[in-house]
């Protein structure tokens, strides 16, 4: 039987009634393969009995009020600009509602999402928007929705889990970016950066693969090495590039953390973005427009963005039984001056 309490239960009182330890408890919670699942168990049923997050879930989805209750956010990477950008739609349109948010930094580490979702959860949020760290488990979204917690994917879709899920065309923008390049005559064209971890990468790749395709033009996967997402690994990518037989005429960046990265190091050889080399990134941070030369992109309009994954969530918030949604923002290749023209 459920115990009938006004006083907020918290995870170590559930560890405790379930006799594991308190770091066990929280990666039970959050679906950590390492943890037995008779254990799992124990604590579930510790966390039905004592009331923990499940009934405050439960009574914030009945709430007929959207606004009711904080709203978890998880990103990956506060230096990233693009965040920055997506956050500002995030924050603004809650603002609107008065709602209050709770945000939490994972690094890329799924060590330090589980923590994340742990403080979140002690928190009583009402939702939670969530940019999955590369190697989540499925598992760790189907235990915060047994909680009756509304999830909202972002940019990021785990095709086999029923969840809600905003994110953008990867697969068009790639292939317009390419498209593009191959049109200004451009045949030894580079995809630089991100990696196969991400699920955003292999829609950006598959988008390079099918415009070069077109023009029967073979890929090459010299021209396509893997990075994480910051300046440094962009130098060593364009270092890696011109030391090959062929280098490449144009750059196809994942994104424009990168781009800038390599036209910085591309100067610092001597090399002239947008008249020598051509460059294209995606995501459209402020950046790329001040630049020298200013990054031709790929946006899908990340304050946007944000604002329509709040208005999913407040939604699901409010009609916890509407069908699963899948948005897709289409994206538009702005040009600048890096995109430059193929010199002949």
């Amino acid at each position: 039987m459920k115990k009938s309490t006004q006083k907020r239960v918290t995870l170590k009182q559930v560890a405790a009634h379930a006799g594991v330890s308190l770091t066990t408890a929280s990666m039970a919670l959050n679906g950590n393969p390492g943890i037995p699942e008779a254990t799992c168990q124990k604590v579930f049923k510790a966390i039905e009995e004592l009331g923990y997050v499940y009934d405050r879930g439960a009574a914030s989805l009945r709430s007929s009020t959207a606004g009711s209750g904080a709203i978890g956010i998880i990103v990956t990477d506060l230096v990233n600009p693009f965040y920055t950008e997506l956050l500002i739609g995030i924050q603004q349109k809650l603002n609107e509602t008065e709602q209050t948010s709770l945000l939490g930094t994972t690094f890329d580490s799924c060590e330090v999402q589980d923590r994340m979702i742990s403080m979140m959860l002690e928190y009583r949020i009402s939702g939670l928007l969530l940019f999955a760290a590369p190697g989540t488990s499925s598992e760790v979204i189907k235990r915060i929705q047994r909680f009756g917690i509304p999830v909202v994917l972002i940019n990021r879709l785990f095709p086999d889990l029923p969840c809600d899920y905003i994110g953008v065309d990867n697969v068009h923008g790639g292939y317009e970016a390419t498209r593009h390049l191959l049109a200004l005559g451009h045949r030894r064209i580079a995809f630089i950066g991100g990696n196969r971890q991400l699920y955003t990468w292999h829609g950006r790749l598959q988008g390079y693969q099918q415009a070069l395709n077109e023009l029967e033009i073979d890929f090459d996967p010299e021209l396509t090495p893997e990075s994480l997402c910051n300046r440094e690994e962009a130098s060593n990518l364009i270092e890696h590039l011109f030391k090959l037989p062929n280098p490449p005429t144009a750059i196809f960046s994942y994104n424009d953390t990168i781009a800038i990265g390599a036209m910085m190091a591309l100067k610092s050889r001597g090399i002239v973005p947008g008249k020598d080399v051509a460059v294209i990134g995606f995501d459209e941070i402020p950046e790329g427009l001040s630049f020298s030369p200013s990054l031709s992109t790929v946006t899908a309009h990340p304050r946007l963005q944000g604002a329509k994954a709040v208005e999913l969530l407040q939604s699901r918030m409010s009609n916890p039984g509407m069908p699963i949604q899948s948005i897709v923002m289409p994206t538009e290749l702005l040009l600048r001056e890096s995109s430059g023209e193929h010199l002949k």
